[in-house]
């Protein structure tokens, strides 16, 4: 009898964990959050194609595994929103990005968040240290991100997707 409870216990264990690890919170929708960007108005999504030069630069900030052959934008006055993913731990982060003309960062937003842990990266206590971000040297932000206790993958994810939207920002820039 003790066996069938234990037996019980641990499936209801990895029940209630699969749960946990399969579940997708969407915050805002990628559409909200570029019409939120530009009041209400969803301009029309421009492609990047990536060139040599910019993959270079992407590869040093996400790793060789990151492949993006080209990237979905919209812009408006110089402004461009970026919506990007990168895995945390185990599954993608889906944020939003706008860069300003100046070339730094105004705003990011976790979007859908899919993993079990790290999901602290959501509020606003964290991302509002990304506003007025820059790029000091090609990979690295200019200013000093505190992490999170326990969320390391998912701030690291952070970093280098802010890294990444200023490096695209620029890229189109480049080919204006």
């Amino acid at each position: 009898m003790k066996l069938f409870f234990i037996n019980i216990f641990l499936l209801s264990s990895l029940a209630i964990a699969s749960f946990a690890v399969a579940g997708e919170d969407v915050y805002q929708t990628p559409e909200a959050f570029i019409a939120e960007t530009f009041d209400g108005a969803l301009p029309p999504t421009k492609t990047l194609n990536i060139s040599a030069n910019t993959k270079a630069k992407i590869e040093k900030i996400m790793g060789s595994h990151y492949k993006l052959p080209h990237a979905e934008y919209s812009m408006q006055n110089g402004r461009t929103v970026w919506i990007l993913e990168e895995i945390g731990k185990f599954e993608p982060i889906t944020a939003g990005f706008v860069v300003g003309a100046n070339g730094k960062i105004e705003r990011i937003k976790v979007l859908i968040y899919r993993e079990s842990h790290g999901w602290e990266v959501k509020h606003g206590f964290f991302t509002r240290q990304f506003k007025n971000a820059g790029l000091k040297r090609e990979k690295k932000l200019d200013k000093r991100i505190d992490g999170i206790s326990g969320a390391t993958l998912s701030v690291n994810a952070l970093k280098r997707l802010s890294a990444l939207a200023l490096t695209l920002h620029q890229a189109v820039g480049s080919e204006s």
